[in-house]
């Protein structure tokens, strides 16, 4: 009896703990009307960073069936954090022939580290119905040789 009381003490506490939902650790946030004026987002593209474990951040803000930026060239092999939020609604982010597959939520600051090995054209795709221009959300990301 003990353990069962036990087990639904810890079931009822995880249920109303942070909102009914799992948090992340280093769970981000940003304020959708302010992505403009927001640090990261001011500059959506592919940035060289220099002292993390990772050679570039890609930045994509997304909104109504729209990625910015619309295409990206990425040297091959360079290890990449993508860094990407939302405007306005749920928005998917599944780049094709790659284990990345985020969901972009509005005010949240989502993220994924990415080895880009293979040279290719990749077709970045919206996989969260969004609206009615969804089947039109796409963005392209070239991986090139080093220049």
């Amino acid at each position: 009896m003990g353990s069962l009381v036990l087990f639904l003490g810890i079931i009822f506490v995880s249920a109303i703990h942070s909102g009914h939902e799992p948090i992340a650790s280093g769970r981000e946030f940003v304020d959708p009307e302010l992505i403009d004026k927001h640090e990261v987002f001011s500059k959506p593209g592919l940035h060289k960073v220099e002292g993390k474990d990772w050679d570039y951040e890609l930045v994509f803000v997304v909104s109504a069936f729209n990625y910015n930026p619309g295409e990206v060239e990425i040297p091959k092999g360079a290890k990449v954090k993508i860094i990407a939020t939302s405007r306005d609604v749920v928005h998917g982010f599944e780049i094709a022939q790659t284990n990345v597959n985020m969901m972009i939520e509005p005010g949240h600051i989502s993220t994924f580290v990415k080895t880009f090995d293979k040279k290719g054209e990749y077709l970045l795709l919206c996989n969260e119905y969004c609206g009615t221009g969804h089947a039109d959300m796409k963005s392209n990301i070239k991986v090139v040789d080093k220049k």
